[in-house]
């Protein structure tokens, strides 16, 4: 295996994950990913799945960056895994798209193109046809930002 140190905010995120793995197998250091601070020097960070886009301004990602940059040995590599944003396919005067449709399940996007932010809502609907909302904002990063 490859040694890896996480970082987490949420505690209950960590509990979930002592049920899979104990912190000798894999350490985690709890707090923000912008600002906390793993022992050593580091060949490689990641940040994958869009995690820089739960980051809720520019100048926050910024300091991510700054900071994985501090946990890099020399010669060391920062991979950012995200998606890019298709808010040009929205038709005219429209600020919400649908990206997926099921029985029971619906998921739609609301765009604010000013200020580069998206809520991703994920409907669930029981058998019942109660639905039940919840709602995940991210600020989404152009591919020339990553370059900052």
């Amino acid at each position: 295996g490859v040694p890896v140190t996480g970082i987490e905010i949420s505690r209950h995120m960590v509990a979930r994950l002592r049920e899979k793995a104990d912190e000798t197998t894999l350490p985690v250091v709890i707090g923000d990913m912008a600002t906390a601070r793993v022992p050593g020097e580091h060949t490689l960070v990641y940040l994958v799945y869009n995690t820089i886009a739960n980051l809720p301004t520019q100048d926050a990602q910024v300091e991510c960056f700054r900071n994985a940059a501090r946990h890099l040995a020399p010669g060391g590599r920062f991979v950012v895994e995200l998606w890019v944003p298709e808010p040009r396919a929205l038709p005219p005067g429209r600020t919400a798209t649908v990206w997926h449709d099921e029985p029971g399940y619906l998921g739609v996007d609301t765009y604010d193109v000013l200020h580069q932010r998206v809520v991703s809502h994920h409907v669930r609907f029981d058998d019942d046809g109660r639905a039940e909302v919840h709602r995940t904002p991210h600020r989404y990063v152009w591919p020339a930002e990553l370059d900052l």
